[in-house]
């Protein structure tokens, strides 16, 4: 059984203004304080875009921003949830507890709890819990926070109720969370990514047999960083673009007569382009030279370093731009600019239509990179990114209280 309550270690924990904020908040809503404290990161995925719901490959790794929950136990059947970024306070008994029972923000914290009854969790022995979140991962900017918001309260029941689930299954409820209350067709990598991570590190997750394996990154021997630009032009995974992009993966999968995209390489490339309308060739080829691209990089890391891959990044972004299609101008314009200076490599990170993108690049070169974006989004009359360095980090912990 894997351990779910450890601290994390040689890994940067929330900030004490996160700590500080989340126990004053849980005491100003409840009037009492917290009996224990959790924490999940956001993710950053470093290689392996919309191949999760495929069956593929993915390479995401942890970051030092986190959503924090106080936590107290109840005497009854009652769930209340609240948190710092909305003032409604919710309040469901574990009895009422379904999809259609849940709705707006709450739909992540409560469809974490169903989700671990539809795993066969046996919710009616356990008493109610209130909880109170902070976060200062970014919303929108394609960084997980929803995981991240799943994974912490999956976690913590867990333990506090003694449910027995390990990692990967956690990864799973919070998945089933997302796609049938939340209403967002995602894969597992997000989840995987908050709850397996290791520091300084990715993880390198089969997304069909959900194996996965821990690759060292070495940014800090090679003196390397992960600069993130978040755009601020914020996504939404439960509307939109995305459920059309998985439709145009499944489409292509059935003309081609397998089950998902991951039966196909480079070798189908041929016969897919016969067969399939222009765009939903496109689609196809992204998936499949994506996850080339990604047991690609992970053999180049072991083989020569982070300093080697800069080629597989970008050759990404070009695929999402050109190919996926979910990139947008102020993404395309990062991407740019980080080149222009000097970052190894530079590719758009999570679902698209928005968020952020990521450059690898040496420590030395990161002001003079967030200045060059800065003045960059300016010119183009975008709005103001926020740039921020990023450390790989561990997964979601228990905090001491």
């Amino acid at each position: 059984m894997t351990d779910t309550s450890a601290t994390p270690s040689g890994s940067p924990l929330p900030s004490d203004e996160l700590l500080t904020a989340v126990v004053a908040g849980f005491e100003e809503r409840y009037g009492q304080a917290p009996t224990s404290l959790w924490a999940a990161p956001g993710r950053v995925n470093f290689i392996g875009e919309h191949t999760d719901y495929n069956d593929g490959f993915v390479l995401p790794f942890a970051i030092d921003k986190h959503t924090v929950m106080a936590v107290r136990e109840r005497g009854d059947r009652m769930l209340r949830v609240a948190s710092s970024f909305t003032d409604e306070q919710v309040e469901i008994s574990l009895d009422q507890l379904a999809p259609d029972t849940i709705s707006g923000w709450s739909a992540y914290p409560l469809g974490a709890i169903w989700a671990a009854g539809a795993f066969g969790a046996d919710l009616e022995r356990v008493q109610g819990i209130e909880l109170y979140l902070v976060s200062d991962i970014p919303v929108g900017a394609g960084l997980s926070s929803s995981a991240a918001l799943e994974s912490v309260v999956a976690l913590a029941v867990n333990e506090l109720w003694g449910l027995g689930f390990d990692r990967q299954t956690l990864a799973k409820i919070g998945q089933r969370s997302e796609n049938e209350v939340v209403g967002a067709p995602t894969g597992i990598m997000d989840q995987s990514a908050v709850l397996l991570s290791k520091p300084d590190s990715a993880v390198l997750l089969d997304c069909r047999s959900l194996d996965s394996s821990v690759v060292p990154l070495g940014l800090h021997d090679e003196e390397l960083t992960i600069v993130v630009t978040d755009t601020r032009v914020e996504h939404e995974h439960a509307t939109g673009g995305y459920a059309a992009r998985r439709a145009s993966c499944e489409k292509g999968a059935a003309v081609l007569g397998v089950t998902t995209l991951r039966d196909l390489s480079r070798d189908d490339l041929a016969r897919a382009e016969q067969l399939l309308d222009d765009e939903t060739f496109r689609r196809v080829r992204h998936v499949i030279t994506e996850n080339e691209r990604v047991l690609e990089l992970v053999k180049t890391l072991r083989a020569s370093g982070a300093g080697a891959v800069g080629e597989l990044l970008d050759a990404s972004h070009t695929s999402m731009r050109d190919d996926f299609e979910i990139s947008v101008p102020e993404l395309d314009l990062a991407v740019e600019v980080a080149r222009v200076h000097g970052a190894v490599g530079a590719r758009m990170t999570g679902g698209g239509f928005g968020g952020s993108a990521i450059a690898l690049i040496h420590r030395s070169r990161v002001e003079s990179l967030r200045e060059a974006q800065l003045a960059a989004f300016a010119a183009a009359g975008y709005v103001t990114p926020v740039v921020f360095e990023v450390t790989p980090s561990d997964g979601a912990s228990r905090l001491p209280l």
